[in-house]
């Protein structure tokens, strides 16, 4: 049996912790290495679309939630990944998007796409309505963010019974890295304070039994905090358990409710375990997996550039470079630097912000190109060696160069797997 939402509080209370990893990406290639490993693994395939990324209204992706869950599905479907291992998950799901328009508006957008991926079959919902609107502070007070949950929970439990499905679980909480990690470089993240953290339990549990949400809170699995892990562009911080050891203490008054961690990309097999074994199951992975994407397509494409001399001179790197700079608006306000260092951050940043440009159609025709020109061609060892020696193992017959990016993906994925699995032995 896949491992379920509700195995986690009672595994780690029992102490003997295991989580699950979600995927937080809409990248078809990544998708397909998630759906492939939980195939081959028989793990639990957690996906999981931000209200940013996708809405009611198309998000930046262009997709409604029912738009993502169908290509999920159908990608999993060519994988050969059964659909009873899939859970779909809402995260961010609040007025985030509008933040620029009135409350009332924001809320009432936040209330139609809440709507919309439940009925879409989005069965973990994390409500996050901590974000100020237009006139608002910038960082919202538990009463007010918790009585806008609220709001929104009711929404959910009403869309799942209009459409006979089964009410959602929740997360709850939002104090959380900033999306798609920080835009300076870092030495410490402080952990959640552990009064802080328990105020914003009993706030929700409060509210929402003011509003007759009881039985919505029974399903109340998880709370988000700061373990004390980020990224910026350039570097990491690793978790460190002696860092949140009295965060960690909170978990003990708290049978139902275990933490999750967003931004623990780049962390390693070893700090994912230690997260896991300090109850924080869910472990949240986005930037490193488009990022180790984009370092095998270029890889590939100074591959097809040595090996074929009528394909060029990295033209995927050309085309993206040109596409960047010609549309800024996805990278300029979180690099900084010289015209070289803004050069290098464009490709290379750990916030790998490059992610929003794939789905252009520059991008797409680019990527099509390399991909059509290697397809079939043999790559010698030794050029392999130079560009992408961890794929040694594709060299010396015909290649298919999907393969290999679906390879490379699955690394990062095995690597939260192993610390998934492993972290009660």
């Amino acid at each position: 049996m896949p491992l379920a939402l509700t195995d986690l509080a009672p595994r780690y209370h029992s102490g003997q912790p295991v989580g699950i990893t979600s995927v937080c990406s809409a990248h078809p290639l990544v998708l397909r290495a998630a759906l492939r490993h939980g195939r081959d693994t028989g793990a639990t395939v957690l996906i999981e679309a931000t209200c940013n990324q996708v809405n009611h209204l198309g998000g930046y992706t262009g997709m409604t939630p029912v738009n993502f869950a169908a290509m999920v599905y159908r990608l999993a479907d060519k994988e050969g990944c059964p659909r009873d291992l899939i859970l779909l998950g809402g995260d961010h799901l609040g007025p985030n998007p509008w933040r620029h328009l009135p409350a009332d508006q924001a809320m009432a957008e936040a209330v139609q796409m809440v709507a919309a991926y439940v009925a879409a079959g989005f069965s973990k919902i994390h409500l996050d309505a901590s974000m100020g609107c237009a006139g608002e502070a910038e960082a919202l007070d538990d009463a007010t963010t918790a009585a806008r949950a609220a709001r929104l929970a009711r929404v959910a439990e009403d869309a799942a019974k209009a459409h006979d499905l089964p009410p959602p679980h929740y997360i709850i909480g939002t104090e959380v890295p900033p999306p798609g990690g920080a835009d300076h470089e870092l030495t410490t993240v402080a952990p959640t304070a552990p009064d802080a953290a328990r105020q914003t339990l009993a706030v929700h549990q409060q509210v929402f039994r003011e509003n007759g949400l009881d039985r919505a809170l029974t399903r109340v699995l998880g709370l988000v905090v700061q373990p004390g892990v980020e990224f910026g562009n350039k570097n990491t911080v690793l978790y460190r358990p002696e860092a949140a050891k009295d965060l960690v203490a909170v978990l003990a008054d708290t049978p139902q409710v275990i933490f999750e961690a967003h931004s623990t990309d780049y962390q390693g097999t070893a700090p994912l375990t230690e997260l896991v074994r300090d109850g924080f199951p869910i472990l949240k992975v986005g930037p490193e997996l488009t990022f180790v994407l984009r370092e095998a397509l270029y890889a590939l494409d100074l591959i097809a550039s040595d090996l074929l001399p009528d394909y060029g001179a990295r033209p995927l790197f050309t085309a993206m470079e040109a596409l960047m700079t010609k549309a800024p608006a996805n990278w300029a306000r979180h690099y900084h630097g010289s015209d070289a260092e803004l050069r290098v951050l464009r490709h290379y940043s750990l916030s790998d912000r490059i992610r929003y440009y794939w789905t252009t159609p520059e991008a797409q025709s680019a990527v099509q190109a390399l991909l059509d020109t290697l397809r079939g061609h043999s790559v010698p060892l030794p050029l392999m060696w130079q560009h992408l020696p961890m794929a040694a193992r594709f060299a010396g017959h015909p290649l298919d160069p999907e393969e290999v990016l679906i390879w490379r993906v699955t690394q990062s994925l095995q690597s939260y797997h192993a610390a998934c699995t492993g972290a009660a032995s």
